[in-house]
C-alpha cells in the first residue's frame, strides 16, 4: 500500500483515503508507521479510512460473542477491547502518536479521544456522552443508551495504533453477526439513524477543526 503525503495540522500528517481500504492492509500499515514513527523517520498521523464489511477481534474478545462467523471476514485486530465490526458507511479514525512526547498517559490518551469524537459530533447536534464502566462513545435514544462510536486501542512503545470508528450510516444489521464490545444489553445506532443526514466529508471537516484541542489536552 502506498500512501501520497496528505496535509498537516499542528505538525500531524493527515489523509483521507478514498474509497475502501482493505483491512489486512491497513492493520500491516498501521505496525509499519508505528515503527517509523518510533524510530523517528515519519510523522505521525491521522488516517481517516472506509473498510469492507468486516468483524475485528480484540484482545478481550470472546468467542461466544461471534454469532455468525460465515458472514464477514474476521480479523484478529491486536488493539485493545472485544469485536466490533467496520464497514462502508462507517469513518474509521486511526490515530498514530507518539506518546513519548505527549505525556505516556495512555487513560489521558483514550480520555481525550473519546471526548474528541464527542465534541465532533456535537457539530452536528448529536449529544453524545461516555458511560461509566462501558467502552465508547453512547447517546440517549427511545430504546435507550446506544453506541454511535467505538473505541479501540493499542499503544506500542509508546507509539499509538488504531483509534475510534464512528457510525455516520453503516447498515446496522451488519453488527448482529457480533455482540459488538461484547455489551449484549445495549444497541448501536448511527447518525443517519439519530436523523443527521451527514455527508463523510463533513465529519471529517468536523474532525480536523476540532483536533487541535484533542492535540493540546495531551500534552497539558
Amino acid at each position: 500500500m502506498t500512501h501520497s503525503p496528505g496535509i498537516e495540522i499542528d505538525g500531524v500528517e493527515w489523509r483521507v483515503e478514498p474509497g475502501l481500504t482493505d483491512y489486512a492492509a491497513a492493520l500491516a500499515f498501521m505496525q509499519v508507521r508505528a515503527d517509523d514513527i518510533r524510530a523517528g523517520t515519519a510523522r505521525e498521523r491521522i488516517w481517516l479510512v472506509e473498510h469492507p464489511p468486516v468483524y475485528t477481534a480484540g484482545t478481550s474478545a470472546k468467542a461466544d460473542d461471534l454469532i455468525d462467523p460465515a458472514r464477514f471476514p474476521v480479523y484478529v485486530a491486536g488493539r485493545g477491547g472485544q469485536y466490533t465490526y467496520h464497514g462502508p458507511g462507517q469513518r474509521v479514525v486511526y490515530v498514530m502518536l507518539d506518546l513519548e512526547r505527549r505525556g505516556r498517559d495512555v487513560r489521558c490518551f483514550v480520555t481525550q479521544l473519546e471526548r474528541w469524537i464527542i465534541r465532533v459530533l456535537a457539530k452536528f447536534d448529536v449529544a453524545a456522552k461516555v458511560a461509566p464502566g462501558r467502552v465508547g462513545v453512547w447517546v440517549d435514544t427511545a430504546r435507550g443508551e446506544e453506541k454511535v462510536a467505538a473505541i479501540g486501542v493499542r499503544v506500542r512503545r509508546w507509539v499509538t495504533l488504531h483509534g475510534a470508528a464512528i457510525n455516520v450510516d453503516p447498515d446496522l444489521t451488519h453488527f448482529g453477526g457480533i455482540v459488538p464490545c461484547g455489551i449484549a444489553d445495549h444497541g448501536v445506532t448511527s447518525l443517519r439513524a439519530l436523523g443527521q443526514n451527514t455527508a463523510m466529508g463533513d465529519i471529517d471537516a468536523a474532525l480536523k477543526a476540532t483536533f487541535p484541542s484533542f492535540l493540546a489536552a495531551l500534552v497539558s
